[in-house]
């Protein structure tokens, strides 16, 4: 049977236990007929309606927050894309044929992000399993057993608002960590807005799924001593995080102090070699250089174990610039001067550096990654740089976000 054959509404519906499509703004879209039976609302009385509106706390019990730890569960899902399982909550409900009258109920609640084509969250799925007639039965069971059971029913309750309130406490402090991270990554990476002021230059940064924002990848573009020359690189760094990051950190400040009294970026690449390899941290981390002078039309380039860069020719031509790739930064203890080569372009050419994260996937030969790219690039090459790298990286990333980092220049020549 293929997908075109199979009626996903019926699906929909038929699904066990109670599921709602729920739009960013908390509306919701749809439901199933189970979550219609168990909430004893009808299809007219959810579908359209916000749901806190349909849904809002017992104004009768003062220490009710199922509607508030439920908001907060929504909109980690909006804020990162990610699912979020909840703790055994307390909600009740207002009787629908008894206005006025609350009743006491149990429920597990799952919330899981549905991507759109530009990665972000268009729908959540909202998954709920009602436990109030399982509490209740084992409140009953076991005649002189049965306060037994409640106060053991409890006692589950209660930890499992302990849990969900040290969850709470853990995601506040990975908020903050988060923001010093971010901060960091910040202040050791070049400005967009000073990027963009060289040449039509335009960069892009992603750190990994779960990498809390910060990676080993980086970008510099510099002014070059003598002529009309800029220097254009990128690197990247093993590893994810804090420590990542302040690696990169030292790396990209040294090579961008190099190339500016390099001779070219061979010797700039040599200079950054020797200090990696007292550099903790440094180890494997590879780095792509290439000097653009724009009065000679000539790229000048060298490769410390990385992809290479890839100029594409005012007609489409793809020329990945491979000519000069020798070992990562630290793979040898005496380094020896490391190779350069040198092409022409015309101007309206478009040059573009990137990582790993942009074109490997796994169980993939590299090779399909690097004709995707080029592909993307020749279709779009028409495309300003800032428009071009949000296509660029919108067409090659997958839509939940690549499972290791990216960063990405492009300058038009």
């Amino acid at each position: 049977m293929t997908d075109s054959a199979i009626d996903y509404t019926a699906v929909f519906q038929a699904v066990p236990g109670m599921v709602a499509l729920l739009t960013p703004e908390l509306v919701y879209a749809d439901v199933n007929e189970e979550f219609v039976r168990v909430s004893g609302r009808s299809r007219e009385q959810l579908v359209g309606h916000y749901l806190f509106d349909v849904f809002p706390d017992n104004p009768n019990d003062p220490a009710s927050t199922g509607m508030r730890n439920l908001e907060a569960s929504l909109y980690r899902v909006l804020a990162t894309g990610e699912r979020d399982a909840m703790a055994l909550q307390r909600y009740d409900v207002e009787d629908p044929e008894r206005p006025g009258q609350w009743q006491e109920r149990y429920w597990s609640p799952v919330n899981a992000p549905l991507l759109g084509p530009d990665g972000k969250v268009a729908l959540i799925l909202h998954r709920v399993e009602e436990v109030t007639e399982l509490i209740r039965a084992r409140g009953r069971s076991g005649g002189g057993r049965g306060g037994r059971s409640r106060v053991l029913e409890a006692e589950l309750y209660t930890r499992a608002r302990e849990l969900q309130e040290l969850n709470e406490r853990l995601r506040q402090a990975h908020s903050r960590e988060r923001e010093v991270a971010m901060a960091l990554q910040e202040a050791m990476l070049p400005d967009r807005r000073q990027v963009s002021h060289h040449h039509r230059a335009a960069v892009r940064y992603r750190p990994a799924v779960g990498a809390l924002n910060v990676c080993g990848d980086w970008y510099d573009l510099v002014d070059l001593v003598g002529g009309n020359r800029v220097g254009v690189s990128v690197g990247d760094v093993v590893g994810h995080g804090l420590a990542a990051a302040g690696v990169m950190g030292q790396l990209r400040s040294a090579l961008s102090a190099a190339s500016r009294v390099a001779e070219g970026p061979a010797q700039a690449l040599d200079v950054l070699g020797r200090y990696a390899h007292v550099v903790e941290g440094a180890e494997s981390a590879t780095a792509v250089t290439t000097f653009i002078d724009f009065d000679r039309h000539t790229i000048t380039y060298s490769s410390a174990g990385h992809l290479p860069p890839v100029l594409i020719h005012p007609d489409g031509r793809a020329e990945f610039l491979d000519g000069a790739t020798d070992t990562p930064l630290d793979a040898r203890p005496d380094p020896i001067p490391r190779p350069q080569a040198e092409t022409s372009f015309t101007p309206g050419a478009t040059l573009v550096l990137y990582t790993d994260g942009l074109v490997e996937r796994r169980g993939e030969d590299i090779d399909t990654g690097l004709a995707r790219l080029a592909d993307a690039l020749y279709r779009n090459r028409e495309q300003d740089p800032e428009r071009l790298a949000d296509t660029v990286l919108l067409e090659l990333l997958p839509p939940g976000g690549a499972t290791d980092d990216t960063a990405l220049i492009i300058v038009r020549l």
